[in-house]
C-alpha cells in the first residue's frame, strides 16, 4: 500500500476516534467498541513489530477517557515513515 494511502487511511481513523471524544456521554461507549477495531486496524496498516506495538498503544489509548485527542494513526506514519528513515540513512553514513 502507498505511503500517502496510508497516511489519508491513518487520518480518517483518528478522525473518527476523536469524534466519539466530541459526544458527551456516547462517546465513551463508542470508545469500547473503537478500541479493539482501531487496534486491528493498525496492525493491518503497519505489519510486523511496529504495526503490534502501535495496535497496543492505539487499544490503550481509545479506552482511557480523554486521550481520543491523540493521533496515534498519524502519529505511527511519521514514525515509520520520517523518525525510522531518519535512522536509517544515519546508520549507513
Amino acid at each position: 500500500m502507498n505511503k500517502y494511502k496510508k497516511l489519508g487511511l491513518g487520518l480518517l481513523f483518528d478522525a473518527l476516534g476523536f469524534v466519539s471524544f466530541l459526544i458527551p456521554g456516547i462517546g465513551e461507549f463508542s470508545d469500547v467498541i473503537w478500541a479493539p477495531i482501531s487496534g486491528w486496524l493498525m496492525t493491518k496498516l503497519y505489519p510486523g513489530k511496529t504495526g503490534k506495538i502501535a495496535g497496543i498503544i492505539n487499544f490503550v489509548e481509545e479506552l482511557l477517557p480523554g486521550f481520543d485527542v491523540i493521533p496515534t494513526f498519524t502519529l505511527t506514519w511519521i514514525y515509520t515513515y520520517v523518525i525510522s528513515t531518519e535512522k536509517s540513512v544515519s546508520k549507513v553514513q
